[in-house]
């Protein structure tokens, strides 16, 4: 049995996971298929987290023991998991903030989602594990986790049907975006990237327009698509802070900015004019809640996520620094990438 440990940049090492017990509430996993996340991404390149680590929270896979106290599962069963856990009763889960409790990170799966076998917890069992039913892959129970952060990003939100949407960053979480907003509420959807291969998966999974960011003045050109008047929602799906900036420039009066990207903690020049003349508002959202994922499962089930035309790559478990490398790389033609227990 093994697991990836990531001790520095480019630095992985393909270990044994050693003894797995699980206690008589929690179940123990094979994992099937796991995401490789942006966040994922951002934390190997950039070495934000403490190491050694085990990364990856996108899992599925199939349970292969249980306690002797849990009744809801059993061996056999596949399943999808979510990394953190609220406590539900704090100031911040009675607001309904669920992913700024302080148990929320402080909760995880063991060793972590890029292991070919993972402890469940209790906590995890009881609340953010779930079945995936005979007709959905596991890659596609892989990106429940995914799906429900972004719909936890548009419940923050307020929307109206036949609003236009512009999504900054054509990356899986901006294409899983572009779908979601096209099956709940948008018109037209318009996309902007500077990556051309990624800009035609948002064009074959949904959007009405892309924009070539680099190559193109992103204000004129929601202008002229919109007719000057801007759109209703701008969602920031690249964690680049002066998309902010421009993000201010194409939204319309009455309308919201959602950032779903972390930004570096830097100063960022906005028009502070326009939140008392245009009631211009702006959201932040991060990670999911319990209560998402369920819905992402159904999004899942109606075809709405198509995750075969987003899945570009798969690499073993061995081979994550490689695949690492090549989801950083912008100028690859590369979208979502799964990571596998063994290559086939």
């Amino acid at each position: 049995m093994k697991k990836a440990v990531y001790y520095d940049v480019d630095d992985f090492k393909y270990e044994d996971i050693g003894e797995l017990t699980i206690g008589s509430k929690e179940v123990l996993l094979k994992m099937e298929s796991c995401g490789l996340c942006g966040t994922d991404i951002h934390k190997a390149i950039s070495k934000s987290v403490p190491t050694p680590i085990v990364l990856g929270h996108e899992v599925a896979g199939t349970i292969v023991e249980v306690g002797a106290e849990v009744s809801d599962y059993q061996v056999g069963d596949r399943v999808y998991l979510a990394h953190h856990v609220p406590c539900f009763s704090c100031k911040h889960c009675r607001r309904g903030h669920y992913s700024l409790c302080p148990q929320f990170t402080a909760t995880n799966i063991d060793p972590g989602g890029f292991s070919e076998y993972i402890r469940v917890p209790e906590l995890h069992v009881k609340h953010t594990m779930g079945l995936i039913p005979d007709d959905i892959s596991f890659e596609e129970g892989a990106m429940v986790e995914p799906i429900a952060c972004c719909l936890h990003g548009f419940d923050l939100i307020h929307y109206y049907q036949g609003d236009n949407v512009l999504i900054m960053g054509a990356g899986q979480i901006g294409i899983l975006q572009t779908q979601i907003a096209k099956h709940l509420f948008a018109d037209q959807v318009i996309v902007s990237d500077i990556n051309p291969y990624r800009l035609d998966k948002a064009l074959e999974l949904g959007a009405d327009h892309v924009i070539k960011a680099d190559k193109e003045n992103v204000k004129e050109r929601v202008n002229e698509i919109t007719n000057g008047r801007g759109v209703d929602i701008v969602i920031i799906s690249s964690g680049i802070g002066f998309l902010l900036e421009q993000a201010m420039e194409c939204v319309s009066r009455g309308g919201t900015i959602l950032v779903f990207a972390p930004f570096k903690k830097e100063p960022i020049t906005i028009p502070a004019h326009r939140f008392f003349e245009d009631e211009v508002s702006i959201v932040g959202s991060y990670s999911s809640t319990p209560y998402d994922y369920k819905p992402a499962l159904e999004l899942l089930k109606k075809g709405v996520i198509q995750v075969d035309k987003m899945v570009t790559h798969r690499f073993p478990l061995s081979e994550l620094k490689e695949a690492i490398q090549l989801a950083h790389d912008t100028e690859k033609e590369v979208l979502k990438v799964m990571i596998e227990p063994k290559g086939n």
